[in-house]
């Protein structure tokens, strides 16, 4: 779907040729091979490779090329700047881009789903507007004059997206490489039941009419209200405003900063508003709207939390904050983030989560791409205290979701370049975090 940059194209092509698994073999031989090399140049070069290998894959799916591609788009802001920049445009690219269906091939799934005589329902702009990663958004006018965005999606979608499931299996052993500190499979069990959902446009239509309701008239909030939805076309109110894309390229620092807290204030108050968690957090599915509020759009992935955020998140990062690494390690094994029989120091485990939660220590925190870099620094380092001590943290399937969204707002935080009041909003909207 999407070219590698030719610079690494070669050593990317023999990268995703190997075997399953090879890029970690791959990386040990390296090390075996550089062993009087220093760690940190072998380090860059098992990232270096890993990388590529890893661009080298998603550039050979099809269906879920570009949902994968819009997870990593999120997360570029972490990656090492020298091996991230010949990739950051495909990855930008990504989010909201996709090649388009044939006029007649819109044409046909709106009369098999909407009936012959859907012109009389709704009127439709060709060309369309944006592509979501398993459809596309056309710009129409509905029978009573509203305006509409229909989303159409791709003949064969669900063959193509479940016929990348494998492949998306291979990209999470090559992440295991890259951070090998993270036990994913369990990521990879809920991402990929939540892919195999975003199929189900009734399913869909049903979060977004629950978070349409949750934040009427609210006045910071903005969420299109469903018009009508078939198996395979989702009709939805309009939703003016520039993209957080558009907001990440061309706008003011206090532009910015408003929106990065909008932004992050949504995704802590929909668990309890709602009983979902918007979990699809890529800036191309949040808008400013021209009156100032936060528009949120594609509800096809959602966490359901019918009790808000659980409490013990909130409980483990105030005390993570005040340093109390045993009743950190405590919470983590009766949640099942470390698995039984397995013996972990608590002072590594602080140090291994620490960088995550400084935000929380000033009234507002500046994310920077330099700052998350360092942060994400003790996931990707071999020579972390974690990785010497035999330390490896589990991911419960059903915190894996939450990880996600939360993982990825620090990243689009973090492409703002936005400061934001993250305590206060912890201690507002995050169960078990004020203490109460």
């Amino acid at each position: 779907m999407s070219e590698i940059p030719r610079g690494a194209a070669g050593r990317a092509a023999r990268l995703a040729s190997l075997p399953l698994g090879h890029a970690g073999r791959s990386a040990r031989g390296l090390g075996r091979r550089l062993g009087g090399t220093p760690a940190e140049v072998v380090n860059e070069e098992i990232e270096r490779r890993t990388a590529e290998q890893l661009f080298a894959v998603l550039g050979s799916l099809k269906g879920g090329a570009m949902k994968v591609g819009q997870a990593l788009s999120v997360l570029e802001a972490a990656m090492p700047e020298d091996y991230v920049e010949p990739y950051r445009e495909m990855l930008v690219r990504l989010q909201d881009a996709a090649p388009p269906m044939s006029t007649d091939e819109v044409h046909a799934v709106l009369a098999r789903d909407l009936g012959h005589r859907w012109r009389a329902e709704i009127e439709i702009e060709d060309a369309p507007v944006a592509a979501a990663s398993i459809g596309q958004v056309h710009r129409g006018v509905a029978a009573d004059g509203r305006t509409i965005a229909v989303k159409v999606q791709y003949p064969g979608a669900d063959k193509a997206l479940r016929s990348d499931l494998q492949q998306i299996a291979r990209l999470a052993r090559v992440a295991t490489t890259w951070m090998p500190a993270m036990d994913i499979k369990p990521v990879t069990e809920e991402l990929l039941a939540a892919a195999d959902e975003e199929l189900d446009y009734g399913l869909e239509a049903a979060h977004q009419r629950a978070f349409a309701e949750a934040f009427r008239g609210d006045p910071e909030v903005l969420v299109p209200d469903v018009v009508r939805q078939t198996r395979h076309v989702l009709v939805s109110e309009w939703l003016e405003g520039a993209s957080l894309n558009q907001v990440i390229r061309e706008a003011d620092q206090d532009v910015r900063d408003r929106v990065g807290e909008l932004y992050f204030e949504f995704l802590l108050r929909g668990p309890a508003r709602a009983g979902l968690l918007h979990a699809d957090p890529h800036p191309g599915n949040f808008r400013l709207t021209p009156d100032g509020r936060l528009g949120v759009v594609d509800y096809g992935a959602v966490a359901r939390l019918p009790e808000g955020i659980p409490p013990i998140i909130g409980t483990l990062v105030r005390a993570a904050l005040a340093g109390d690494g045993e009743a950190v390690v405590a919470g983590l094994r009766g949640e099942g983030f470390i698995r039984p029989g397995i013996e972990v120091d608590a002072d590594d485990v602080l140090a291994y989560l620490l960088p995550f939660v400084e935000p929380l220590r000033e009234p507002t925190h500046a994310f920077t791409r330099e700052w998350l870099r360092a942060a994400t620094k003790g996931v990707t380092d071999l020579r972390a205290p974690e990785f010497a001590t035999g330390m490896r943290m589990n991911m419960p399937r059903e915190y894996a979701m939450i990880h996600r969204v939360f993982v990825g707002a620090m990243g689009v935080l973090s492409q703002l370049g936005a400061t934001v009041p993250a305590r206060g909003l912890m201690e507002r909207h995050l169960p078990g975090f004020a203490g109460d």
